[in-house]
């Protein structure tokens, strides 16, 4: 079993700007959702950083905040953890493949467009995949058969 990152905050209601910053942090970021006010993250230095940040931001936001390092007291909690995690990152995978199928018709400009940010996306969800589920792979596949696929004939769309 190994270490996560666990960051326990409270911010106050109001104002709600704050809150919301630090909820799209924590997710941008990848963090597992234990309770209210609790999440984790596997433990290296990267995520304690993050988290420390995250941290001071609650606190400059008048909450209270503090970052903890832990294990799971099972193999089996631990494995929970990291499938939580993993479903997450199936679901932003699964998007990315609807995504680069309905891209598939465009042609173009708007083509390409979709192109790069479906490659930055996929770069977004790259940094916070810690327990890569079977549907990265198909991502990747899906936005390198858009890349190489030929654009609908003119006209078509």
């Amino acid at each position: 079993m190994g270490d996560w990152v666990l960051l326990t905050y409270r911010v106050p209601r109001e104002p709600s700007a704050p809150r919301l910053a630090i909820w799209r942090k924590l997710k941008q970021q990848g963090a597992a959702q234990l309770s209210d006010g609790l999440v984790a993250l596997p433990a290296d230095a990267r995520t304690r950083e993050q988290l420390d940040w995250v941290a001071e931001d609650v606190v400059a936001a008048g909450g209270t905040a503090t970052v903890w390092i832990a294990r799971p007291a099972s193999e089996a909690a631990e494995r929970e953890l990291a499938q939580q995690l993993a479903d997450a990152r199936a679901a932003e995978y699964a998007a990315v493949i609807s995504e680069a199928a309905a891209a598939a018709e465009l042609a173009g400009p708007a083509r390409a467009s979709a192109l790069r940010r479906l490659r930055n996306e996929m770069r977004r969800i790259s940094r916070r995949d810690f327990f890569p589920p079977a549907e990265r792979d198909a991502a990747q596949a899906a936005v390198r058969g858009l890349a190489a696929s030929p654009a609908p004939a003119a006209g078509t769309r």
